[in-house]
């Protein structure tokens, strides 16, 4: 059975930090693409980052490039998202997911696997 289960959301301040994990078990990283959305309320849901099974390369949605970092670590199937410098349009319900697959990992149409979500609220 897949199971992901996201942790380490909360309430921050402005320019503060925050670092979700993805506890992953079921499947072996080295084979699923790990991807994090976000979605806000009364927004659609949106592709954040992602991390390839195979190489290791990640990508950024622009809106979050240079202040989020997302990894991994294969010894304890987990995948990290490390969020800096939040801003409250980053407020939303934070979800990570898991598809089989080599490459393109930020194709974010279809993803097979989903946690429940962890929410992260930033506001003064």
């Amino acid at each position: 059975q897949v199971q992901l289960v996201e942790s380490g959301g909360g309430l921050v301040q402005p320019g503060g930090s925050l670092r979700l994990s993805c506890a992953v078990s079921g499947i072996t990283l080295d084979a699923y693409a790990i991807a994090w959305f976000r979605q806000a309320p009364g927004k659609e849901r949106e592709g954040v980052s992602c991390i390839e099974s195979t190489d290791g390369s990640t990508y950024y949605v622009d809106s979050v490039k240079g202040r989020f970092t997302i990894s991994r670590d294969n010894a304890k199937n987990t995948v990290y998202l490390q969020m800096d410098s939040l801003k409250p349009e980053d407020t939303a319900v934070y979800y990570c997911a898991a598809d089989r697959r080599s490459f393109y990992c930020s194709n974010y149409v279809y993803y097979e696997y989903w946690g429940q979500g962890t929410q992260v609220t930033v506001s003064s």
